[in-house]
């Protein structure tokens, strides 16, 4: 997920910030314990974990320190495999939805095709389940036992680069859309205007105005990609086979061989191209969106017959394909043997291994906890920047925006290497629902400090000032004014954090144990135990919480707008 570049906190214009003369001290002291509290968390539960971990990929058998774990990884023919691999699926993966992921965004941006609400609704459902979800619907129609398979006749092979890139595809393209989508809302209708009075034609207005000023959405788009492709450890997992990826081989070497040292250096090899690709798509995403207009008037789409009726085909299509795979996976969950008996039955929602539904309960209290804690600490957070000096403004903001670098397997694994040590005071953490709530709070720890961020811009500093001005104390001002204002964004947090604990996977792959297990992780096992109906229904729950959650969202939004109208 990415957003549109914010100017730090501490460049904001000094109209419009709140004064900091003469502040009372208690107010200071308030102020000063809201970017305190936050920053003391970022280091013990994001920058000490990433320490660690680096720590312990110099850290040699013998006890010395030295670089014998990356000289190992030279040798081993899997690990270099498993680079090549991540690479060639991470570039294909991107190609494929830069090129989908556009035809979309222009349809629905435009065009005056149909149905534009159920290409939206479509492209959300990726959002609202695990990612081997993806894999696991691809198996239910595509694999050797798939519905089309005896549907034809034969057996097709889904397994290995073929499925693991579908089903890739289908994952990351909801993300490229967005991107795509916001960049082409940045374009003038003056411009096409102007053209088409000097005689343009459609197809050159096209390659004249609409890529270039889209370009750097385009760059966006594709390093989001590729950062979520080559850190997926779901579909990898689900659908891979033997075509081995960097996050399966981590999760081998540390599972399967107790080879901690390799593990933790193949985390920060991990690290390396998803920290660049980050940085890279950050400077695209400042680019597109720091050069729009305010005054800037956007296109009405037009009908273009020859235009619009193969592009309604082909995103049709492809919605109705992400459509297909998911519902699959919740038709296969409510027949009896797929796809040799389809008559229904309730049979696969009772679930006795794994721990039945234990996993479901406590991926709920685990999502609410990292939604809690998450909305309460960004909000603090942002509350204090707006009263810092610049300087340190610019270096929480920073600091706050780093997690985005980190993969979730890596973040996983620095988790162990932190909290597993016995006789530190951090170890009485290990294997509770709070550190798990943690863990998946700092893994989207930067999307939600962005959309905090935006959403305390809307605070007028004026009216806080006013406020201050009749009398009224630190607490009358958050209640009365900073607050209000505040409701929508702090609801789009909770629920944002929620919705993504939900259904994460490889930040919690390695944290979880017999009394702690989630959700996502048992489809995950009962998928490898050959339990793929009962992982379907276990998979449907999951679903079925998060879709509630994000209705839930949508009234509470809702309601908090009409308040604020009223």
């Amino acid at each position: 997920m990415t957003m549109p570049a914010l100017t730090l906190p501490g460049k904001t214009p000094n109209a419009a910030r709140p004064r900091r003369l003469h502040r009372p001290l208690d107010e200071r002291l308030l102020y000063g314990a809201c970017v305190l509290v936050p920053v003391v968390a970022l280091v013990l539960f994001f920058l000490l974990p990433l320490g660690t971990i680096v720590w312990r990929s110099v850290l040699e058998e013998e006890g010395g320190v030295g670089l014998a774990n990356y000289l190992a990884l030279f040798q081993t023919p899997g690990i270099l495999r498993a680079v090549g691999n991540s690479l060639l699926v991470g570039a294909a993966t991107t190609v494929v939805c830069l090129l989908l992921g556009f035809m979309v965004a222009y349809a629905v941006q435009r065009t005056r095709i149909p149905g534009k609400r159920f290409v939206a609704a479509a492209l959300s459902l990726p959002l609202l389940a695990p990612s081997l979800v993806l894999g696991l619907g691809l198996i239910f129609l595509l694999g050797r036992n798939g519905l089309v398979s005896n549907l034809i006749g034969t057996r097709l092979n889904i397994y290995g680069f073929p499925g693991l890139l579908i089903a890739n595809v289908l994952y990351a393209l909801p993300q490229a859309v967005l991107i795509i989508q916001a960049a082409l809302r940045q374009s003038d209708a003056r411009y096409y205007d102007a053209a088409e009075v000097m005689g343009a034609s459609r197809l050159q207005q096209f390659f004249g105005i609409t890529l270039p000023n889209v370009k750097f959405g385009l760059l966006s788009a594709g390093f989001v990609v590729f950062t979520v492709t080559i850190t997926d450890f779901g579909n990898a997992v689900t659908i891979g086979g033997d075509f081995s990826v960097l996050a399966t081989e981590i999760y081998n070497q540390v599972t399967g061989q107790m080879k901690f040292g390799i593990g933790a250096a193949v985390g920060i090899l991990l690290l390396l191209p998803t920290g660049i690709a980050v940085y890279i798509e950050r400077v695209a995403a400042q680019r597109q969106f720091g050069t729009a207009s305010e005054s800037a008037l956007p296109p009405v789409p037009d009908y273009v017959p020859a235009r619009d009726i193969p592009l309604f085909l082909a995103t049709m299509t492809l919605a109705l394909s992400i459509v297909a795979v998911v519902a699959t996976v919740v038709f296969a969950s409510f027949v009896r043997l797929w796809p040799y008996r389809l008559d229904l039955t309730l049979k696969h929602y009772s679930i006795t291994l794994s721990g039945g539904y234990d996993p479901l309960w406590t991926s709920l209290a685990v999502s609410a906890g990292a939604a809690a804690i998450g909305a309460a600490l960004l909000f603090a957070l942002v509350l204090g920047l707006r009263r810092m000096p610049p300087g340190v403004a610019k270096a929480v903001y920073l600091l706050a925006v780093l997690p985005v670098g980190v993969p979730g397997l890596v973040l996983g694994l620095s988790y162990i290497f932190a909290f597993n040590l016995a006789g530190t005071p951090l170890h009485m953490l290990y294997g509770t629902v709070l550190l798990l709530a943690l863990c998946n709070f700092y893994h989207y720890h930067t999307q939600g400090f962005l959309t905090m961020v935006t959403g305390m811009r809307a605070v007028p500093p004026a009216l806080e000032e006013a406020a201050s001005c009749l009398g009224g104390g630190v607490l009358r001002v958050l209640g009365d004014v900073v607050v209000p204002v505040m409701v929508p964004t702090l609801l789009s947090v909770f629920f944002f954090l929620f919705m993504r604990s939900m259904v994460t996977l490889s930040a919690i792959i390695f944290l979880v144990t017999p009394s702690t297990n989630l959700a996502a992780v048992t489809v995950m096992r009962l998928d490898e135990a050959g339990f793929v109906s009962q992982a379907a229904a276990f998979s449907t729950c999951i679903m079925a919480a998060v879709a509630a959650a994000a209705l839930a969202m949508r009234g509470a939004l809702s309601l908090a707008t009409r308040r604020k109208a009223a």
